[in-house]
């Protein structure tokens, strides 16, 4: 059957136009997500060196904010959203983040735990210390503060920096991360840790500035049994405690809300503080955690992740070694 000239010509100016509109379509794509880039450049008061840096991060930005979106989109118990880390490939943010702040322990010295014997028919359905002013503001700090809180009654902000600065002569190595143990034991044997105001955080290894004045200390330090959930429940329900993750998978990158479930890694490289644990009005058991990467970060700087899973180790591993400090 012969096709007219006229047919061909009609089905060619189609697609042509229609061509036309996914080129306009898409262009107007890139320009709103340049737009957005460039909002998100002053909100984070990002800068590039040159418009080479400047085309790249764009590039990695659009990647990322389409893996939020994509992910989002899912019916999921958490979600995902744009933040400080979202013109850096996942591979920059591990490097540069979530392997700084910890260094998983080769073999832990057994210690006591003085929670073993409390029933967890006890302990109440939920709790933070958030609530009970156990838990300072969101930022780079030690978990020391709680429990000083508890025995005194007084909420100190203490220096994170004197620990970057002076705790680096054993497994610990400054800015380059280590052992949360070994970080109680420096504070030991140093009479404790001076205040934030009198040692401000830096972000940058320097040299130990001595003849602090310390304004709290610890007398010890105790690690919950590991790959026991029941038993971290025992301590959290006690104190804040300091638990290590793996916080290098692009969801834990990009986490903005709600109860973190599903698979995740093992890997520990990141040490943050649980500070509570709960239930969601749907029945999802999850732990309260406080993070370090600033407000921006999160639930306000606060994660929750899944409680009581089937792995032993616990999500992310935060059930691998849990340790709290004593006063």
């Amino acid at each position: 059957m012969a096709i007219s000239k006229a047919l061909i010509l009609s089905i060619l100016g189609c697609l042509c136009f229609c061509s036309s509109v996914l080129a306009a379509r898409e262009l107007n794509d890139d320009l709103s997500m340049v737009a957005r880039h460039e909002r998100w450049m002053v909100q984070y008061n990002r800068v590039y060196k040159d418009t080479t840096e400047k085309a790249h991060r764009f590039e990695v930005f659009k990647a990322n904010v389409g893996f939020i979106e994509s992910f989002n989109a899912e019916n999921r118990k958490f979600y995902l959203g744009i933040n400080q880390f979202t013109d850096l490939t996942n591979e920059e943010f591990k490097a540069t983040k979530a392997n700084k702040g910890y260094r998983p322990s080769l073999e832990r010295v057994p210690t006591g735990f003085r929670y073993e014997n409390v029933s967890l028919d006890a302990l109440p359905e939920t709790i933070d210390w958030r609530t009970k002013g156990a838990v300072t503001p969101i930022k780079d700090q030690g978990q020391c503060e709680g429990i000083v809180k508890l025995k005194t009654g007084k909420l100190i902000s203490l220096s994170e920096q004197e620990l970057v600065d002076c705790d680096v002569h054993g497994e610990d190595q400054g800015c380059e991360g280590g052992l949360m143990d070994d970080a109680f034991k420096f504070i030991i044997k140093n009479g404790g840790l001076t205040t934030e105001s009198n040692y401000p955080y830096t972000a940058a290894d320097d040299k130990c500035k001595s003849g602090t004045n310390d304004a709290a200390t610890i007398k010890s330090y105790e690690d919950v049994p590991a790959n026991n959930e029941g038993a971290l429940m025992q301590a959290v329900a006690s104190q804040p405690v300091s638990v290590a993750v793996d916080g290098g998978d692009m969801t834990f990158q990009f986490y903005k809300g709600g109860v973190m479930t599903g698979s995740c890694g093992t890997d520990l490289d990141h040490g943050i503080a649980a500070i509570g644990y709960g239930k969601t009005s749907d029945g999802t058991k999850y732990w309260l955690l406080k993070n370090s990467w600033g407000t921006t970060w999160g639930e306000n700087g606060y994660l929750r992740m899944e409680k009581d899973i089937t792995d032993k180790r616990g999500m992310c591993g935060l059930a691998m070694e849990p340790s709290y400090p004593t006063a």
